[in-house]
Formats: C-alpha cells, structure tokens, sequence
C-alpha cells in the first residue's frame, strides 16, 4: 500500500473551486445554457412536428442528390421507414435533432483549431495531449461538473457530445491542411497570395475530404453517446435503451440498439456520400 503521508487530496480542492465557480459565475452559464438549447429546441421540434413521408422524402432526395444512385435513396428512405414501422420515430428524431447540433459545433469549433494546428507547431504540441483526453478520459469524468453548472437535460448531454466527438474534426483538418499539395500552395505563393487567401481558397478546398472524414468520424461518435446522452436528462433512443436494461426488456434494448444502428448506417453513408462528391477527392 502506498504511504498516506505521501498522498495528496486534490479532490475537496475541485469541489470548492466548482461551487465558487457556480457561485460566482451562475448567471452566465445559464445565459451559454439557453444559447445551446434554443437551435436544439428548434431543430428538435421541426423534426418531430414534421410528416414522416417528408422526412424519408428529404432523406431519400438527399441521398440521391449526394450519390447519384437511385438504389441507394430507395434504401436510404426504406431504412428511415423501418424507424417508424418499430414505434421509435419520435425518439429517433430527437436523437437526431442533438447529433446534428453537436455535429455542427463540433465543424465551427473544430475547423478553426484544426487550423490553428496546422499553422503553429507550438499550438499543435499543447493541443494534441488536451484533444487525447477528450476522448479518453471516461465522459463521465465531465458529465459531473456540466451537470453542477447546467443542470439536468439536453445542454450538458450535448456539451458531452461535443467534447467527445470534435478531436476528429481537429486532427482532420490539421492533416487535410499540412498534406495539402505542395505545387498547388507553391504556385499560390508566386502569384501573390496572401496567407488568407492561400486558406480559403487553395488549402481548405484541398483539404475538405479530409474534413469530411472528420465530420463522418464525429457523427457517428456523436451518435455513439445517445445512451450516456439518456443518463443525464436527455431524451432520445438511449433512454429506451436505458430503460430496456433498468427492466432486463431485452426486447426494447434490441430494438432500440437496431434503430441506432439503421440511423448510424444511413448517416455514414451520406456523409461519405458528400465527400466524394467534394473538389479534391482523388
């Protein structure tokens, strides 16, 4: 056993600075907590307030306007049938509503700091050890103070979500930017470029199926954290696999899992639909 003199309790340390941080700063979270809530609340309730032939309508004419394939809408529109036909339409739209908003911070967050990564090597040794934690260290971990500062629900689910599923964006983008063809950003540089310019329109066209990646990687990680999304409040098909276990309903946990499943196999599929469909991909 290691000797008690030697240890170091940090943990009593962590909770006074929380409630003091709560204390103090109280108001603002619930101000960011709102901010976070009004676009899921919106996209949420135009999903589940919408027709579900429309919606397999817009799922089948995307996944034909992305790949071309009419086989490949029809089944696309088939899978979002078979949600509806086992009974979890509405909690498949609310998983929905909070993938997509966790998706779309992790793209305005990540896409900078893989930028930043990219053009600072010192920026890139500080920022990969803190992008390593985000997806390793138990979401848990973090779920505790994001409840103490928002509270139960949607918004510390979704900034769970977000932590977990934007280092991939950030790796990509960073990677996409670094490896982006060497001729093409030279000859940017003879005819003047500036290094604004030189970004926007030569190394991020390059380097947009590379974020596509991260973004197709990010979703399905988001989608991965609908059943610790449920522990804390938010609704969606990880409360009907949460409740399958808490009664040993091996029924509802199967069927919940296969939804999850039909949604992650349609999402993948139009995501890497829509990267290679992007300039630059070879």
């Amino acid at each position: 056993m290691f000797p008690e003199r030697f240890t170091f309790k940090i943990a009593p340390s962590i909770n006074r600075w929380i409630d003091a941080l709560i204390a103090d700063q109280g108001a603002t979270f619930r101000v960011i907590g709102d901010a976070l809530l009004a676009p899921l609340i919106l996209l949420e309730s135009l999903l589940r307030g919408a027709p579900w032939w429309l919606v397999v309508g817009l799922v089948a004419a995307l996944a034909y306007l992305l790949s071309r394939r009419p086989m490949f809408a029809v089944a696309s529109g088939m899978a979002m049938i078979l949600v509806g036909v086992l009974g979890l339409w509405d909690p498949a739209m609310q998983t929905l509503a909070l993938m997509l908003v966790a998706v779309v911070i992790c793209i305005v967050l990540g896409v900078p700091a893989g930028i930043g990564l990219a053009r600072s090597p010192k920026v890139a040794r500080v920022t990969r050890p803190l992008l390593d934690a985000m997806q390793t260290v138990p979401s848990f971990v973090y779920l505790v103070p994001a409840m103490m500062l928002f509270g139960l629900g949607k918004v510390p689910a979704l900034i769970a979500t977000v932590i977990y599923a934007l280092p991939p964006i950030a790796r990509l983008t960073e990677f996409g930017i670094r490896n982006a063809d060497a001729a093409a950003v030279e000859a940017a540089d003879a005819f003047g470029a500036t290094p604004r310019q030189k970004l926007w329109h030569v190394e991020l066209p390059l380097a947009l199926p590379s974020i596509m990646t991260g973004v197709n990687q990010a979703t399905m990680l988001a989608l991965s954290m609908v059943v610790v999304a449920s522990m804390i409040g938010a609704r969606g098909l990880g409360e009907e696999v949460l409740l399958g276990i808490q009664r040993l309903d091996v029924g509802r946990t199967a069927v919940a899992g296969c939804v999850i499943v039909v949604l992650a196999i349609v999402i993948d599929r139009l995501t890497q639909s829509l990267g290679r469909r992007l300039p630059g991909r070879q």
